[in-house]
């Protein structure tokens, strides 16, 4: 499985679609196989749904109408948005003295 450097809870912008300029937190991550990963971002992509009424035996069910949904991004059309600078930027990555290895900012050297 492809590793991604973007994960859930990170803040990115979106940086090609009908949503560019827009920032949101990811709210799930889906690395693929092969390829490219893809990213759900909260309030982006949102699309509307027609979902019909499910009721199960005499159970309540869901109730109908016209639902809205994020839709899953392309990773290559997110940048991650660094928190202590506040810039979209690249993460670099590199080892601690305890062996840990973490995110950095590439502008300002901070870790993410």
């Amino acid at each position: 499985m492809a590793t991604m450097n973007i994960r859930r809870d990170d803040t990115v912008i979106i940086l090609a679609g009908r949503d560019k300029g827009k920032t949101g937190k990811v709210m799930k991550a889906f690395p693929a196989e092969n390829g490219e990963g893809t990213v759900v971002v909260g309030g982006v992509s949102v699309a509307s749904r027609h979902q019909k009424p499910k009721n199960q035996q005499g159970q309540p069910g869901s109730q109908g109408g016209i639902i809205k949904l994020e839709t899953p991004i392309y990773v290559s059309k997110v940048m991650r948005v660094c928190p202590e600078c506040g810039k979209p930027t690249r993460a670099a990555h590199k080892f601690l003295n305890d062996g840990t290895k973490v995110r950095v900012c590439k502008k300002c050297g901070k870790t993410i």
